[in-house]
C-alpha cells in the first residue's frame, strides 16, 4: 500500500490508528516535504519579479535543489513503512528462538535507515531555506520560516526513530556511529534552523 495515494485525511486517520505504520517516521518524512514546499513556495513568488532579477539565477538553482529533496522526502513516507514492516514481525519471534537475535538486528539497522536518511534530507533543505529567507520575496519570507520550522521539527523525530532502533541494537560499533551522526547533525543544523529562524523573526518586528 503507498499511502502518498491517499488524501490528507487518509494519511492522518491511519496515522492515528493502531496500525504499525506510518508512524513517526513517516510522519517527519511527509512534515519535512512540506518544509521543502514552502522553500519553492518562496522561490515561486520571487522568480520573475524585476525586484529580485539580480538573485533569479540562485533562487532557480535553490529551487531545483530543494524540489529534489521534496520528492525524497515524499519517497521516503513510504520506504519508512516498508522498511520497518520486518521490525514489526521480528518483535513476535519466540526469545528461545536461535535465529531472533540475527533477525533483529538486521531488522533493527533496516529500520534506521529511512529515518536517518530523513534527518539528512531535513539538514540539507535547511541549509537551502536560508538561501530563500535572505533573497527571497520579502513578501513570503515568513514562509521560509515556516519551512525552516518544519524541517527541524521533522529532524528531531527523525533522530528519535533512529536512537529509538540504534538502542536495542548488539552491534554496538554501527549503532555508535548512527547516534554519533545523529548528535552531530541535531546540534549543527538545530542551531542552523534556528538563527533561519530568529532572521525570519526579526524581519516581521
Amino acid at each position: 500500500m503507498s499511502f502518498l495515494a491517499n488524501n490528507i485525511q487518509d494519511f492522518s486517520d491511519a496515522l492515528a490508528s493502531k496500525a504499525a505504520t506510518p508512524g513517526g517516521g513517516g510522519g517527519c518524512a511527509l512534515v519535512g516535504a512540506l518544509g521543502a514546499a514552502l522553500g519553492n513556495m518562496v522561490g515561486n513568488l520571487t522568480v520573475g519579479k524585476k525586484t529580485y532579477a539580480a538573485v533569479e539565477g540562485e533562487i532557480v538553482k535553490l529551487m531545483e535543489e530543494i524540489e529534489g529533496l521534496r520528492k525524497e522526502l515524499l519517497g521516503l513516507i513510504d520506504e519508512d513503512a516498508v522498511a520497518f514492516e520486518p521490525l514489526s514481525k521480528a518483535y513476535s519471534i519466540p526469545k528461545d528462538d536461535p535465529t531472533r537475535d540475527e533477525t533483529m538486528e538486521s531488522c533493527l539497522k533496516i529500520a534506521a535507515d529511512v529515518p536517518m536518511r530523513i534527518l539528512r534530507a531535513c539538514c540539507k533543505v535547511i541549509d537551502l531555506q536560508k538561501g530563500f529567507a535572505e533573497k527571497g520575496s520579502a513578501l513570503a519570507v515568513s514562509d521560509a520560516g515556516c519551512g525552516v520550522v518544519f524541517c527541524k521539527a521533522a529532524m528531531q523525530g527523525a533522530a528519535l526513530n533512529v536512537l529509538i532502533n540504534t538502542k536495542s541494537m548488539k552491534d554496538r560499533a554501527f549503532a555508535d556511529g548512527l547516534n554519533t551522526e545523529v548528535k552531530s547533525l541535531l546540534d549543527k543544523y538545530g542551531k542552523a534552523a534556528d538563527q533561519v529562524y530568529d532572521y525570519v523573526f526579526g524581519r516581521m518586528e
